[in-house]
């Protein structure tokens, strides 16, 4: 569990910093489909973080207390 854990959190702050990315690209080049696609990126690096910690919230708390394997 803790390795796709780990897997998941890599992938994440991978797509997060491609979206940083993909704002300044677009706030930088002069296209009329820029201002529009500047607009989606600001959102989606604003929303897909607040999502993600609402669900690991509704996750813990659904998630019934498991004893740990390792002790």
């Amino acid at each position: 569990m803790k390795k796709t854990t780990r897997i998941f959190a890599i992938l994440i702050a991978i797509l997060l910093v491609l979206l940083y990315v993909s704002t300044l690209v677009f706030a930088l080049i002069d296209s009329p489909l820029s201002s529009d696609l500047l607009k989606a990126s600001i959102a989606a690096t604003i929303i897909l973080p607040v999502l993600l910690y609402a669900y690991i919230l509704i996750y813990r708390i659904i998630k019934k207390e498991e004893p740990d394997s390792d002790r």
